[in-house]
């Protein structure tokens, strides 16, 4: 016998009685549920399963707790964290959860079709997550205009409070009356009904006015492969966004001394300013490197092969000026640098063209001994220690294998 779904008539309701047909142990160890778990059907429901987008509700089968409801065709299966005796049960829905499902659900219908119908972009999939939802449209990217446009149309239908309404027809009867998407499933559908914008079949809660959606806010779009993901949230969900919004511009503008309405211009010249500083800052490093290179060349005594070698671990150097210094220094006639970062384990390897060594093959046996990934040319190689610690006696080895 199929499960009675009752909420399909009265999404509002959030109690109801019920017939326990079986309450069997369920393990479930991909859906992470043990042997602790009972999969229970009753002969009618109002909680509703995971289906097209939307997550299942939550609730009370008598004590037991419905962590899960899952579609089975005909059959909704609750999965219950202890078991319960067939017979006549008392259930309940997590009103909170439900209603908000209602909400975000509703308004992704009014969200589509204001895109459909005045923007030409057609929702393909919808998702209702935990935080915020997301529809994905085919077409032209929604420009800011667009999102703009179809929130204000949307909230504009919110409020003028339209009716909502449940139908039943077969698929050949919507598509006579105007439906937003056809389906090919056959035999009698239910469709939810938004009074002059929207005709869709669907199996999901929604709530009867749009006025109780509340505030719909689109927060931005991405690509999505070839469609446009859009991000919403809508009553509760919006009420607390732009809260949390708001309270963060504030902290914003006070930290940036301005009010909430000059922040963007506040951060535009700060990135502008950062910027300038950014580029004086490398060259001012480049110039920093060309110099510590002069003054280390100056005081090298060359070995009895001709080399001027400069080993050395140096404090607080990134990774990125241990390379400035070592090509600058590497300039130098036969000369040949191996430095290494305190802080970070880097290691930069290089050599003056034509002093015959092998920059690459010495970096690759010390990180091989020591552990660490590197690599380069004959000419200059870098790479950086498993083991920051390691660093003296990685230029040590260096040393003795050069």
């Amino acid at each position: 016998m199929a499960t009675r779904r009752l909420y399909y008539d009265d999404a509002f309701k959030d109690s109801f009685s019920a017939q326990v047909l079986s309450c069997t142990p369920l393990a479930d160890p991909v859906a992470g549920f043990g042997d602790s778990h009972w999969g229970v059907l009753l002969d009618q429901t109002h909680l509703y399963p995971t289906s097209g987008g939307q997550p299942n509700d939550l609730g009370k089968l008598g004590d037991a707790n419905v962590v899960d409801v899952r579609d089975l065709d005909d059959d909704i299966l609750h999965v219950v964290d202890r078991p319960v005796a067939q017979g006549r049960i008392d259930a309940c829905v997590h009103w909170p959860r439900r209603f908000d499902h209602m909400q975000q659900h509703t308004a992704q219908h009014l969200i589509s079709a204001v895109f459909q119908e005045r923007f030409g972009l057609v929702t393909v999939s919808f998702h209702l997550g935990e935080r915020t939802s997301t529809i994905d449209l085919r077409g032209p990217q929604p420009s800011e205009q667009v999102l703009e446009g179809a929130a204000r149309a949307a909230n504009a239908m919110v409020f003028e409070d339209r009716e909502i309404t449940v139908r039943y027809g077969t698929a050949e009867q919507f598509a006579e009356i105007g439906v937003r998407k056809k389906v090919e499933r056959t035999g009698i559908l239910r469709a939810i009904e938004i009074a002059g914008i929207d005709l869709q079949p669907c199996g999901g809660t929604h709530v009867r006015r749009t006025g109780q959606i509340g505030t719909i806010l689109l927060r931005g779009s991405a690509k999505m492969r070839q469609d446009w993901r859009v991000d919403f949230v809508a009553g509760g969900r919006a009420e607390a966004a732009a809260r949390k919004d708001a309270a963060s511009l504030t902290r914003l503008a006070a930290q940036l001394e301005c009010a909430p309405e000059d922040v963007n211009q506040s951060v535009d010249r700060l990135l502008r300013e950062s910027e300038a500083a950014s580029k004086r800052s490398r060259v001012l490093v480049a110039k920093l490197a060309e110099a510590e290179a002069a003054a280390r060349l100056a005081a090298i005594v060359p070995r009895q092969d001709g080399v001027r070698l400069v080993a050395e671990v140096l404090e607080d150097s990134s990774a990125d000026y241990l390379q400035l210094l070592a090509t600058a220094i590497a300039r130098g006639q036969n000369a040949v640098v191996l430095l290494a970062g305190r802080d970070t384990g880097a290691l930069v390897l290089a050599q003056a063209t034509g002093t015959g060594k092998d920059m690459n093959t010495l970096l690759r046996t010390v990180l091989d001994r020591l552990g660490g990934k590197g690599g380069g040319t004959p000419d200059f190689a870098r790479g950086a220690l498993g083991d920051p610690a390691r660093v003296s006696e990685a230029i040590d080895l260096a040393v003795r294998l050069l």
